[in-house]
């Protein structure tokens, strides 16, 4: 047999249920507020006829841990007068945490954020996006070919 079936919201799932089954699952239809059915009714999206790109790798100014941060975190430390153990209770951290990034582990991004903030300091810089590479010996203009290889395997 077929039965007619509604769409009714069920917690946040819509779903097609008979009329029978509306009643005894007691779900009767609840009032919505005027403003909230409009928005659901108007929620389709306009196309859009141009996506700017999200990942675009050259747009980027990512920033980068500066590579100094361990100097950086703990002068600052001894010139507000703190050890290592107060600016682990400041920062919410533990004392390990603290020796590791002056020891010259780089910090989660985090904890970088943290020290920022605590220690008033700047740890992330802009990257530079500069890559030297050398290629033969300087003063030889050409580069290196698979014959310099392998007589430098030699």
């Amino acid at each position: 047999t077929k039965v007619t079936t509604r769409e009714h919201r069920v917690n946040k799932a819509m779903l097609a249920i008979c009329q029978r089954c509306i009643g005894q699952l007691n779900l009767q239809p609840k009032q919505e507020a005027p403003g909230l059915s409009r928005a659901r009714a108007t929620s389709s999206r306009p196309t859009q006829t141009h996506r700017p790109k999200r990942n675009n790798l050259m747009n980027k100014t990512e920033k980068e841990l500066a590579p100094d941060f361990s100097r950086r975190i703990t002068s600052s430390r001894e010139s507000k007068g703190w050890d290592q153990h107060q600016l682990a209770k400041r920062m919410a951290e533990t004392i390990n945490v603290i020796k590791s990034a002056e020891s010259g582990k780089p910090p989660t991004d985090a904890v970088v954020r943290k020290f920022e903030m605590i220690l008033g300091i700047t740890l992330m810089v802009e990257s530079t996006n500069e890559h030297e590479s050398m290629v033969g010996r300087p003063g030889n203009s050409r580069g290196m070919t698979i014959g310099d290889y392998l007589k430098d395997l030699r």
